[in-house]
């Protein structure tokens, strides 16, 4: 497969306080993060709430600036582009290459803008189409995510939160982008309508050869829709896999944790027992010393309390993880099969 984009030693830090008395703190969102995204794939981040997936999101579309590290960009048949290195005026080509969907609709969309206006700003911003090539293009792709012509002159509030999610999506794919970044995009939605966007997503990937970022905590959408999984713990990555694989045999024992909060409908496929989990999530400004999940696992020894271990390939697979004892734990995935279910 062919890189499409990568993340080099990328690290965010937000710099707090700083008031009245002019003490600051210092919190560490991202730490020293490196990953890949191959052309044609879904590549899920996944993780709890404040692990940091949203932030690298961010950092990648340069909508925050990193404090560390290297998003490079490599464009179909033109040299690579370092996105961190560039500025306001010069990133904005690429901004039509590389997209995102929000996770609220209703904040990310103008309620004072029509929907045809909302899908056509993208195309003027750049000064890509004007009159009638714009209004085939804006009807066209607003057909392809199933909002009718005769809809195109309401407001956002006219809609449900499906259609306002499909309305962001055709937004996004106007610009006919390389790359769409999908942060928690069906997590507003109710199960129902959660399937309908996620195979909406799937259909347009293959019609328009995208590749996806796909930011979400929930497991059980990432099972359907991902190629490869990343798992993040307090701002690192901590496991990478294919997702079959991931579900299977997890390498770390945080991606095990997570894999046993999955809910399934036949408690006969659940592997073996229950994952002890202890302590509390830590606080962003005061990591752990040592491997940063080492005070919630149920394996740690000293050299997890004293030492951070490195992200590395396992032998022999084609994963990665950032654990001591990653070839000789004997972590339970979540079925005794694959999974073989699709969202209704």
């Amino acid at each position: 497969m062919t890189t499409l984009l990568s993340v080099e030693n990328l690290s965010k830090v937000f710099t707090l306080g700083g008031g009245l008395f002019g003490q600051t703190r210092e919190l560490v969102a991202l730490n020293d993060i490196n990953l890949t995204v191959e052309a044609g794939e879904t590549l899920a981040i996944v993780g709890e709430s404040g692990c940091g997936k949203t932030t690298l999101g961010r950092c990648i579309i340069k909508a925050q600036p990193v404090t560390e590290g290297k998003v490079r960009y490599y464009p179909p048949g033109q040299a690579p582009v370092e996105l961190t290195t560039l500025g306001k005026r010069e990133i904005k080509p690429w901004r039509r290459d590389i997209r995102m969907i929000f996770q609220d609709p209703m904040s990310s969309l103008n309620p004072n803008m029509r929907v045809f206006d909302i899908v056509a700003e993208p195309l003027r911003i750049h000064r890509i189409a004007r009159g009638r090539e714009l209004e085939d293009r804006v009807l066209d792709t607003l057909a392809k995510v199933g909002i009718p012509a005769d809809a195109v002159g309401r407001y956002p509030h006219a809609f449900s939160g499906g259609q306002r999610q499909r309305i962001g999506i055709a937004r996004a794919l106007v610009l006919e982008p390389k790359l769409v970044i999908a942060d928690e995009a069906v997590s507003a939605l109710d199960v129902s309508i959660q399937a309908q966007v996620l195979n909406l997503l799937d259909d347009l990937k293959h019609e328009f050869g995208l590749t996806y970022i796909f930011i979400s905590h929930d497991l059980g959408v990432v099972n359907y829709i991902a190629d490869r999984v990343a798992v993040m713990y307090l701002g690192h990555l901590v496991e990478t896999a294919p997702t079959e694989m991931l579900f299977e045999r997890p390498r770390h024992p945080y991606t095990e944790m997570l894999l046993e909060a999955l809910p399934i409908a036949d408690p006969t496929r659940r592997k073996g027992r229950r994952t002890e989990l202890r302590g509390e999530i830590p606080y962003l400004g005061n990591r752990p010393q040592g491997c940063p999940f080492h005070t919630r696992c149920r394996y740690a020894r000293d050299i997890c309390r004293a030492e951070k271990p490195p992200l590395r390939p396992i032998h022999g697979t084609a994963q990665s993880a950032a654990c001591h004892f990653a070839e000789t734990l004997d972590l339970k995935g979540a079925y005794e099969t694959a999974p073989q279910q699709v969202p209704a």
